[in-house]
């Protein structure tokens, strides 16, 4: 069952060989997945500390403080190959994890988002994926009463049969009331709260850590969970009242490697062993055992300690909320993971070489070079190729995605999905914004500057809204990792992801490795995927800058520099030519920018505010409209560049800014490079640039936009 290398470890260390349970165990906690066996080196570089940070990797969660008493739990997870597998309860089965590890640091979840990576819907099978993907997450997110306020929904053939779900879930809690998934005193006893445990789910966490194969939909079916939303949303309501009690010593979700992944890591954590009754585990299949039970990753189930005398009130409140509940084991000073089944002693392993013991190592990397594509010769029809950008899937309007997910539910939801971030009224009018995503095709380009550019496009989300970052947690889904220049792409992408949190001073609290994502099937591996989701602070939610032009009259500014940075851009994309030219470079300026926009935004000058980024100018321009035009003349900034270089380049640190008052707004931005280019009105976007002038009616903006609603409408 295991590797070879990793068997001769295992024996020399318990001094004999491991039976077939055990193996087991082994196999699965030691798996990628769960271990982080070729990426904790490269995690190090991450800066993972910072003032506001309380509870930091290694956790379900991490917690940074938000002020007055309270705190925030911030999670992100993938849930790549199952829904592959099966889209439906793959996808929802990814929100219903994300959300446990939440609440088991006794936060109550807020909110989700979800970046998205599919194919594109030009076939069968991609378009089904992505329906059912989508409907997996609005099922289960609504089912549970946790608002969806952002996502990311990208397409590109590299990810037909290996389709990428992450999720990331936010949530609010008292610091007074904050658990952990650390283990405090041996005697303490273990109850079991939450579903039964079937056979669903078996060995999720090593077939996360495999290539998706051609057979994987017959195949791995048994490795796919299947969630039941109102049941967590019943946990949800009992976890957050024993916590509040004060009974829950500690508390761990059960999500890779099952039940015995989590009461492993609970003890290790806390110097402890654990001693488990298997036959106590309710069972919702006949004849299971020991090692499907240890294994199996059926869903919402939640371990909680608890000092021997609360264990009747546990048991109550579980009868309460109409959960299954058991004790089934206790902590031990012995520190081995120890599992009794019908009798027999299954499992007897020192609880830190199962927790702790797989080795980790840095594997060989070889530089990959991509072949470059010609540029492509100028349109000569620029108006048709705005249209053509604001058409194309990666950059039309995710409506219908957004509007089958409930995003007002629990009432803190200030802006809808659609904008740049998503904002959250916490108290007050304090609140905070949020965004998520990545590019991958920067990335696949150049994996340091695409790294770089995750963070800065997120960022740039937040500050037009006002918002300060401050955390960042991720999902870095590659291919995979035993060949040299994926391994490369891994690295380097971390580095530059690193770099840019550093010089952003935005700590890494946490987030997910998602390796192997590679297809048999279509003989691809998906584009160096690094998403993150970030989470800023505003000061006053009530007086956040509109996504789209409130009136007529009004001044359009331009911050930042434009480039001829088209690598890897939209429409070089369309063009045929998604390798052709430069990649975006991360300003050297760009903590200036970020800090000088958010001030700027909060001096309350700012009507509207829009991101550059992906489709350019063009697409900002068109999508910052909404039903008032808009005149512009790029001239002046135009320099050397071409219109279609003007209109379409990616570059990062620019943001479109209206308001009545450009001369404040100018003083506010200082020397941060800004420039007027034009005033609000009229029912179109008017664009000159030099001797080329383009003219889209808004209605024609708002008819190539809704080309994804469309086709999900036929």
């Amino acid at each position: 069952m295991l590797p070879e290398d990793d068997l001769k470890i295992i024996v020399e260390k318990m001094g004999r060989q491991p039976n077939n349970v055990e193996q087991g165990c082994f196999l699965n906690l030691w798996s990628e997945h769960c271990s982080y066996r070729s990426s904790a080196p490269l995690l190090k570089s991450f800066t993972t500390t910072g003032d506001r940070v309380i509870i930091g990797p290694g956790d379900d969660a991490a917690i940074v403080r938000f002020g007055d008493g309270w705190v925030l739990a911030l999670g992100m997870e993938s849930h790549n190959h199952p829904s592959y597998v099966d889209p439906y309860n793959g996808s929802a089965t990814g929100v219903g994890g994300i959300v446990r590890d939440i609440i088991s640091m006794g936060a109550r979840p807020i909110a989700l988002m979800d970046p998205l990576y599919f194919g594109p819907l030009n076939t069968p099978k991609n378009l089904y994926l992505f329906e059912h993907i989508i409907e997996g997450i609005g099922g289960y997110g609504n089912c549970i009463g946790v608002p969806v306020v952002r996502g990311e929904a990208f397409f590109d053939e590299r990810y037909s049969g290996n389709p990428l779900v992450n999720v990331v879930c936010v949530g609010l809690a008292r610091q007074d009331q904050l658990v952990t998934a650390t283990a405090q005193k041996a005697g303490n006893k273990i109850v079991l709260i939450g579903s039964t445990t079937g056979r669903d789910g078996l060995g999720g966490a090593s077939f996360a850590s495999r290539d998706l194969s051609e057979s994987a939909e017959a195949e791995d079916r048994p490795s796919i969970q299947i969630g039941d939303p109102f049941t967590e949303k019943l946990l949800i309501e009992l976890s957050l009242e024993a916590v509040a009690e004060g009974v829950v010593k500690s508390c761990r979700d059960l999500g890779a490697a099952g039940l015995a992944g989590a009461s492993s890591e609970m003890a290790s954590k806390g110097g402890l062993g654990i001693h488990i009754l298997a036959d106590s585990v309710p069972q919702r299949e006949a004849g299971m055992n020991a090692f499907e039970i240890l294994i199996a990753e059926s869903q919402e189930r939640i371990l909680f300690e608890v000092e021997p005398e609360n264990v009747d009130y546990m048991l109550q409140l579980a009868e309460k909320y109409d959960l299954n509940s058991a004790v089934i084991g206790e902590l031990t000073e012995r520190p081995y993971f120890t599992v009794e089944f019908e009798g027999n002693t299954e499992t007897d392993i020192p609880i830190h070489l199962l927790t702790e013991g797989a080795p980790t190592f840095e594997r060989p990397s070889t530089p990959f070079a991509v072949k470059k594509d010609p540029v492509p010769a100028a349109t000569g029809d620029l108006k048709q190729a705005v249209l053509d950008v604001l058409a194309s899937h990666n950059v039309a309007s995710k409506d219908w995605i957004y509007c089958q997910y409930d995003h007002e539910v629990q009432i803190r939801t200030v802006a809808k999905p659609g904008g740049d971030s998503a904002i959250q009224r916490i108290v007050g009018d304090r609140g905070i914004a949020l965004s998520c995503g990545c590019n991958p095709r920067h990335t696949y380009l150049d994996p340091y500057e695409g790294g770089k550019g995750t963070l800065a496009e997120n960022v740039m989300n937040l500050a037009v809204k006002g918002g300060r970052g401050l955390a960042l947690v991720d999902c870095l889904n590659f291919g995979n990792p035993e060949k040299p220049d994926i391994y490369w792409q891994f690295k380097y992408t971390i580095n530059g992801l690193a770099d840019a949190a550093r010089d952003l001073s935005i700590p890494v609290v946490g987030g997910n490795v998602s390796l192997y994502n590679e297809s048999e099937e279509h003989h691809t591996a998906i584009l160096p995927t690094p998403a993150i989701g970030v989470v800023g602070e505003v000061e006053n939610v009530s007086a956040i800058p509109s996504s789209e032009f409130t009136g007529i009259g009004q001044s359009v500014i331009l911050v930042g520099t434009t480039k001829a940075e088209l690598g890897g851009s939209q429409y070089y994309n369309l063009r045929g030519s998604p390798n052709a030219g430069n990649v975006p470079q991360v300003p050297a300026d760009m903590a200036a920018i970020v800090e000088s926009l958010i001030t700027t935004i909060r001096a309350g000058k700012v009507a509207a505010s829009h991101d550059v980024s992906q489709g350019g100018l063009a697409a900002a321009l068109c999508e910052i409209c909404g039903n008032v035009g808009v005149e512009v003349n790029l001239s002046e900034i135009a320099g050397d560049m071409s219109a279609e270089e003007l209109l379409f380049s990616e570059s990062h640190g620019r943001a479109l800014l209206a308001t009545d008052d450009p001369d404040a707004v100018s003083a506010q931005l200082g020397n941060i490079p800004h420039v007027v280019i034009g005033t609000t009105g009229g029912n179109s976007v008017r664009i000159t640039v030099n001797n080329d002038y383009i003219e889209v009616d808004l209605d024609e903006i708002r008819d190539s936009r809704a080309s994804l609603t469309r086709l999900m409408m036929k």
